[in-house]
């Protein structure tokens, strides 16, 4: 039992650890300074969201860094990014 509730414990901080490292490594999460009342949570709700459209979106094949800075650089790609995100 112990081993198996060990399992379930590493398992859920491995998705955890993996889920924030892309959020630091494409938002540059860590790095961020907003701090006072709902703030951090709205943020972190829109990073996410952001995540996933890119995520969602196959048609560029590249990282989600360059996929994100397409996607502020180019008004057709964010409509792109918005649409395949809307779908489903």
């Amino acid at each position: 039992m112990l081993k198996r509730n060990g399992r379930a414990i590493r398992q859920h901080w491995s998705i955890e650890n993996q889920e924030h490292g892309v959020l630091d490594v494409t938002f540059n999460e860590d790095l961020c300074r907003i701090r006072s009342l709902n703030s951090p949570r709205n943020w972190t709700v829109i990073r996410r969201m952001s995540l996933n459209a890119v995520n969602q979106e196959t048609t560029l094949k590249r990282s989600l860094r360059q996929k994100r800075k397409r996607a502020a650089m180019n008004d057709e790609y964010i409509m792109l990014l918005l649409k395949s995100f809307c779908q489903d």
